[in-house]
């Protein structure tokens, strides 16, 4: 919604008009486009009146009788190349839109450079729109994806870390939950674990919040905010939880379709980007080897198939695609029946009967045809994305990991020794190998002894593992 409304110049759209919207240029950065990629597809932008989208800096040709809409991080690159854009005149009007809080000084550039350029005129607003995160479900949102090992687990617990950048990192995290929590429209209760970073991250976002609302004028919980989240008494919780309370699950191999999208193959902001393996028919001696098609497919909250088993084990996953193919193939032959009945010669009675009685079912057939067809094209799609979740399945053997590492976390008896694991060669990548030892480690009560870490050390060195990781989590723990 709250993109929506910074499209149509800041203004809420309008349910029922009628007539054609404005035309307009959409100028972002990457952060920018990281936000709107995945909440609007391309067809909505043009529904808003977006002809154009670019990157801020891009080469971008002059139109100078189109508004255009600027959506980026307030940095000094990005606002060096905007005070360019007034110099050179390249549109109509402008509407400066600030992913996170723009500060005093770098308004005063902009201020200056189009009173230097004579556009103060056209620039028409500059907000700043608090959106500084990701959403990619309707329940789940991540705070970026540029740079994102800036603000990553490893970033946070560097040893070499300066006071500076952990101040930095912190200061990112905070700007973008204090940005979630504007957009709510919602001030919420804080919880988080003592002496840790979560209690860092919580006591700036508390003063922050705070000091928002102490100037009543500016308030951004009050007055005509996106939602009218100052009325509602119920505040939402909000639980800040360090990261190493759980180390092994983020080391855990999956069993259910979305987390095995994202751990095995490349999937960022709901795309997935596969690459089509090369036919198996065999390439005359001596001719190129083909070039791999790279394909991606968006997983969006409109794909009924994901919303409904992304969060199911694999093998049903697998049963569900084969229903719904055979379920389409039933549709498809339907159509195909009418239209050799459609395709009868002569004029005699009995013809004419029959088609009577089928040009009802065949109008139907017709009016379903763009449903079989979207029907069609997620099929495909999940066809595609399962067989390559398969293929490293079967490959790396992930159903094996997945049930012992469960066995693991769940303290139950094992069946099979962990060297033997490791020692199996085809059992996974060295990759593997070392998470399924990480958590071992993580979660046994004693440490294993100085004899049999030796030993597992020899196992996985000679398996081609990193043993950096290891001696990480020895000395965490």
């Amino acid at each position: 919604v709250a993109l929506k409304r910074m499209l149509n110049f800041n203004v809420p759209p309008v349910k029922n008009s009628t007539g054609e919207p404005v035309w307009k240029v959409l100028i972002y950065d990457r952060f920018g486009q990281d936000i709107i990629s995945p909440l609007l597809s391309v067809k909505e932008l043009r529904d808003m009146g977006i002809t154009l989208h670019l990157l801020l800096h891009s080469d971008r040709d002059a139109i100078p009788d189109v508004p255009a809409v600027y959506f980026v991080m307030p940095t000094e690159e990005n606002i060096d190349r905007m005070c360019q854009d007034l110099r050179n005149q390249l549109y109509e009007s402008y509407y400066l839109n600030f992913i996170s809080a723009i500060s005093r000084s770098k308004l005063e550039d902009i201020a200056n450079a189009a009173i230097g350029a004579n556009a103060v005129t056209q620039v028409a607003k500059v907000l700043d729109q608090y959106l500084n995160f990701i959403t990619l479900e309707d329940d789940m949102f991540v705070l970026c994806n540029q740079n994102k090992e800036l603000v990553s687990y490893r970033a946070i617990n560097r040893p070499d870390i300066t006071d500076t950048e952990m101040e930095t990192i912190m200061d990112t995290i905070v700007d973008s939950l204090f940005c979630f929590f504007v957009t709510l429209g919602a001030i919420p209760i804080i919880r988080c674990s003592r002496g840790t970073a979560a209690e860092m991250v919580a006591v700036k976002l508390d003063k922050k919040l705070r000091e928002n609302l102490r100037d009543a004028r500016n308030s951004l919980f009050t007055g005509d905010t996106l939602g009218a989240g100052q009325f509602s008494f119920q505040r939402p919780l909000l639980v800040l939880v360090d990261r190493n309370i759980d180390l092994a699950t983020p080391l855990h191999h999956t069993w259910t379709y979305q987390a095995l999208v994202h751990d095995v193959l490349d999937f960022h902001l709901n795309r997935v980007n596969l690459e089509e393996s090369a036919g198996t028919e065999s390439s005359p001696a001596g001719a190129r080897p083909k070039k791999k098609n790279k394909k991606s497919y968006d997983l969006t909250a409109s794909d009924k198939f994901w919303q409904k088993h992304k969060g199911s084990p694999f093998p049903e996953v697998a049963e569900s695609v084969q229903q719904e193919l055979e379920s389409y193939r039933a549709q498809e032959d339907e159509v195909k029946r009418l239209k050799s009945i459609m395709g009868i010669e002569g004029e005699d009675e009995g013809a004419i009967s029959m088609l009577s009685d089928n040009t009802a079912k065949l109008t139907s057939a017709v009016s379903s045809l763009p449903e079989l067809l979207e029907k069609k094209r997620l099929i495909d799609l999940h066809t595609n994305v399962a067989t390559a979740v398969l293929e490293h399945i079967k490959s790396r053997k992930l159903d094996v990991y997945f049930e012992y590492e469960e066995k693991i976390m769940s303290k139950s008896t094992l069946d099979k020794s962990l060297l033997d694991m490791i020692s199996d060669p085809d059992a996974g990548t060295p990759e593997d190998k070392m998470r399924l030892f990480l958590i071992y480690y993580i979660s046994s009560a004693q440490a294993p002894s100085e004899i049999d870490l030796e030993q597992y050390k020899k196992a996985l060195m000679d398996a081609g593992c990193n043993l950096a990781p290891l001696s990480y989590i020895k000395q965490w723990k």
